[in-house]
């Protein structure tokens, strides 16, 4: 079973619960924020991404805009963090760049669009070739 980590901020609360309703099949480590109540995305979103990098996993964060938890993601050596708006976007972001984080903007997209966006990207695997070289150029080591 494949572990997939998830966080949000306030703004992405809501919608953050809902998707793990949804998830199911997935082993889902939760990284709060646990109620709507004020949170800063950073706060989450760092934790998030030590936990995928740590694990070669993948991750979900959302915040109202994802600009926020995208940004904080990718300080993280080890992490590929794609801002997604579209479905074909999310599948992108791991067909030709292999990101190992969706981040999802909760104020401008609906529920099942998120859905769409989080398997697409979950069940998208990297096609490597001649993305590999690219991908290998992204890290600042």
């Amino acid at each position: 079973m494949k572990t997939i980590h998830i966080g949000c901020d306030h703004a992405g609360y809501e919608l953050k619960a809902w998707l793990i309703d949804r998830l199911s099949e997935y082993r889902i480590q939760d990284h709060g924020t646990y109620s709507p109540e004020r949170a800063d995305y950073p706060d989450v979103a760092h934790p998030l991404a030590e936990a995928v990098e740590r694990d070669a996993s993948m991750g979900i964060l959302i915040c109202g805009s994802a600009n926020g938890v995208c940004m904080t993601a990718n300080k993280h050596q080890g992490i590929r963090a794609a801002l997604c708006w579209t479905e074909e976007i999310a599948r992108l972001a791991r067909l030709h760049n292999n990101a190992n984080v969706i981040c999802l903007p909760a104020r401008f997209i609906s529920p099942e669009l998120a859905l769409a966006m989080v398997r697409a990207f979950i069940e998208t695997e990297f096609e490597g070739g001649r993305h590999e070289d690219r991908v290998n150029k992204i890290a600042c080591s």
